[in-house]
């Protein structure tokens, strides 16, 4: 049977720093497509108050969520657990991008890894529902290693080439919504 949670607990951020992934959904207001992005790196996600949690969102292959989020607002985490005690949570609430070149960047991204590359903003989120369910039919799986294939593969790319993305795949989304401004800043220019 799920439960609600009027904030996020320790137990709750026990539950959310041990998963070694989590999901982002978001939808834009009118028709288009809804967009689930599986995320991974641990060091990626943070709880940074009872109703605040945030990533750092690292570039890939679309934009879909910040093309959402600007858009809308709505965002939900899901958080699902694949060893011996199954268990999924979502936090519901509204999202915000921010920029590298923002005055709150640094003070946000003290709360991640520092060995990504390819870093194109970090996103938070406000907040508003907390629930859990069973996820008694999510399969038990073995966590053998997290993969640094895009960070690797962020390391061989210029500056050129992601200026390249962000006037390109990552300037709007799959149905035409805005995402990435032209000066969105590039990664070499991040600085935590």
């Amino acid at each position: 049977m799920g439960k609600i949670f009027d904030r996020i607990d320790d137990k709750l951020r026990a539950f959310i720093t041990a998963q070694p992934m989590f999901f982002v959904g978001t939808a834009p207001s009118e028709g288009g497509h809804v967009n689930v992005s599986p995320k991974g790196y641990r060091d990626t996600f943070a709880v940074v108050d009872d109703h605040t949690v945030a990533y750092l969102d690292l570039f890939g292959s679309g934009s879909e969520t910040i093309a959402h989020l600007r858009d809308n607002g709505r965002i939900t985490v899901m958080f699902c657990s694949f060893d011996r005690v199954a268990r999924i949570l979502r936090l519901f609430g509204t999202g915000r991008v921010v920029r590298p070149d923002s005055p709150e960047f640094a003070a946000l991204s003290a709360h991640f890894g520092t060995g990504h590359t390819g870093i194109r903003a970090v996103v938070t989120i406000s907040v508003d529902r907390i629930a859990d369910s069973c996820g008694w039919s999510v399969p038990r799986l073995d966590f053998v290693e997290e993969r640094a294939v895009l960070d690797e593969a962020h390391t061989r790319r210029t500056d050129a080439d992601f200026a390249r993305r962000i006037a390109g795949d990552n300037s709007a989304s799959i149905d035409g919504l805005p995402a990435l401004e032209p000066d969105h800043p590039v990664p070499s220019t991040v600085r935590g």
